[in-house]
């Protein structure tokens, strides 16, 4: 043997042949699929590691909704995976982008029957699954391909219902017969079912009244364990928090309810409902979503004050009403909830009258009050009273983020009306963003920068409550950083 083919000695070996599991499990962690592939033929030790269970406990799997020669084996690879490293999954999260035609429906429930019935075969350690967006009322859904997936569905659920702890069903869009269905797969041979957090917004179709479907009602009376509940208000009834009241009050803590125009809110809650509720589940914190629903007369029949609410938000959207006022909201029915308010998001278009005083009243009224956030026109002198206030420790805010416009005079009176961006100091940073700061605004973001994140967004073209694209970005960072998610 010639001296460039010498065996290689254990001193001459790379440090990568001697590397600890733990630490070679951790690199194997921020690897792709295809990248840990090509790492397991390095050696036997990197072959075991590929097998690791702490390597597959999470999985996203997420199907392109349109035909692309780049997304063709999305399908097959979600088989591939289940098949091999399925029996590790713990936490499951499937997205179908938004279908194209019914081709691509069709693929998704073929490949969906062979991925939940694999599952189901090899995996007893489930105790997550998510699958968001699907949008089954939509006509690339034909009524075939939609049965056959409810029927997939049903069945793994069936199977995995007896460890499964959290469900996101969110965005399904389903008749109240085939949610019910699905629903009731959880607690199948049982007579309640284990699932700890539900989440079930915008899980029916839009216009249907499911508060008043006694088959609804039945269904979730089988949940005995809710610690999170997430659902739309057009599931609410009396019936429904009666079923909380004597099956959950132990264990429900939070209450996410979203309120859409479209969906049907005007049902009659009564007071002692919710004051029983309140009464028996004492940790309980209800937090409302509002989408174009900002009358004071609606949501005054739903923002009831026997209602713990922690978190609201209302967001205007497209709505528009020359008679509408968003004052007596603020001055009549929000102080009602003072004492449990702590996170305020607010949209609206009140470009017709001026709301600082109002806005600034609130806040200070609401002791426990940290967050507050609000795309609105204001005034620039409003920022510097919350900021004042808060120096002062009249309120409790740590969070303030504004995206607002500076409000000139109207036509017709002298001068030209226009939007013009206003500089502020980010209270994060040591320097101003702009040096045109006057002196008390610069002296009251530096004394409460240590307590208080001050985050200014300013937007001199988009108009609160007109559906922007900046106003789309808005929200969904509101969704991501409340509790709602």
């Amino acid at each position: 043997m010639d001296e460039d083919s010498q065996p290689i000695q254990p001193q001459d070996q790379s440090c990568w042949a001697s590397l600890p599991d733990v630490c070679l499990r951790r690199v194997f962690w921020w690897l792709g699929d295809r990248d840990r592939s090509r790492a397991a033929l390095v050696c036997r030790k990197w072959n075991q590691m590929m097998f690791s269970a702490d390597l597959w406990r999470y999985r996203t799997i997420t199907f392109s909704g349109r035909p692309s020669r780049v997304h063709a084996s999305e399908f097959e690879s979600a088989l591939w995976y289940v098949k091999k490293f399925g029996r590790y999954l713990e936490h499951l999260e499937i997205k179908f982008l938004n279908p194209y035609n019914a081709i691509l429906t069709k693929k998704f429930q073929v490949t969906m029957r062979g991925l939940l019935s694999c599952l189901g075969k090899s995996n007893n350690r489930l105790k997550s699954l998510s699958v968001q967006q699907l949008e089954l009322d939509r006509l690339v859904w034909r009524n075939s391909i939609r049965s056959s997936f409810i029927k997939s569905l049903s069945f793994f659920l069936k199977k995995v219902g007896k460890h499964l702890d959290y469900l996101n069903l969110k965005g399904a869009r389903l008749t109240v017969e085939q949610g019910c269905v699905v629903l009731n797969s959880l607690s199948y041979l049982r007579s309640e079912s284990v699932v700890s957090q539900l989440n079930i917004e915008d899980y029916f179709s839009h216009h249907l009244a499911v508060y008043s479907s006694a088959q609804f009602t039945r269904t979730m009376a089988t949940f005995h364990s809710l610690a999170s509940l997430t659902l739309n208000y057009n599931c609410i009834s009396d019936e429904l928090l009666e079923n909380l009241c004597e099956n959950n009050a132990r264990t429900l803590w939070t209450m996410n309810i979203k309120c859409h125009i479209h969906d049907p809110h005007g049902q009659v809650i009564w007071g002692m409902s919710w004051a029983k509720l309140a009464r028996h589940a004492t940790n309980l914190k209800v937090n409302f979503f509002f989408e174009r629903v900002m009358k004071y007369e609606r949501l005054a029949r739903i923002l009831l004050q026997e209602i713990p609410i922690r978190s609201l938000s209302l967001r205007s959207c497209y709505f528009s009403d020359p008679d509408w006022s968003m004052r007596p909201t603020l001055t009549d029915l929000l102080p009602t909830f003072r004492h449990t308010l702590q996170k305020l998001t607010f949209e609206f278009n009140n470009n017709h009258e001026s709301l600082d005083e109002e806005l600034h009243l609130l806040v200070l009224s609401c002791r426990k009050l940290f967050y507050f956030k609000i795309w609105a026109f204001l005034d620039v002198r409003f920022v510097e009273r919350i900021l004042k206030s808060q120096e002062e420790g009249q309120c409790s805010l740590r969070t303030l983020k504004v995206w607002r416009t500076r409000r000139l005079p109207r036509p017709g009176s002298g001068s030209r009306t226009r939007r013009s961006r206003v500089p502020w100091e980010n209270a994060a940073r040591t320097r101003p963003v702009n040096p045109v700061v006057d002196g008390a605004s610069h002296r009251l973001v530096t004394s409460v920068g240590h307590s208080l994140r001050f985050t200014p967004v300013l937007f001199p073209r988009a108009t609160p409550g007109c559906g922007s694209a900046k106003s789309s970005r808005f929200w969904e960072e509101t969704r991501r950083t409340s509790t709602w998610s």
